[in-house]
């Protein structure tokens, strides 16, 4: 999940798995796939980056546990 600011700067956690689309108006307009909507501060590029970002943090905590068979 990401963490992101609504127009009165509420921040929020967004799951991001279920955005469908990002529109600028000039704010980011997220539709989600239930055709939810949520108009937040961050542009799309950050929104992308953000996703990125938790997304290598995810991948990088598999990558550092590893199971030894001690057997």
């Amino acid at each position: 999940m990401i963490v992101l600011t609504k127009r009165n700067n509420e921040k929020f956690l967004l799951n991001h798995n279920q955005i469908m689309t990002i529109e600028r108006i000039p704010e980011s307009k997220i539709v989600m796939m239930n055709r939810d909507f949520y108009i937040v501060k961050e542009t799309p590029e950050d929104i992308i980056k953000k996703i990125w970002e938790y997304n290598a943090k995810v991948l990088d905590v598999r990558r550092e546990v590893t199971v030894v068979d001690k057997s």
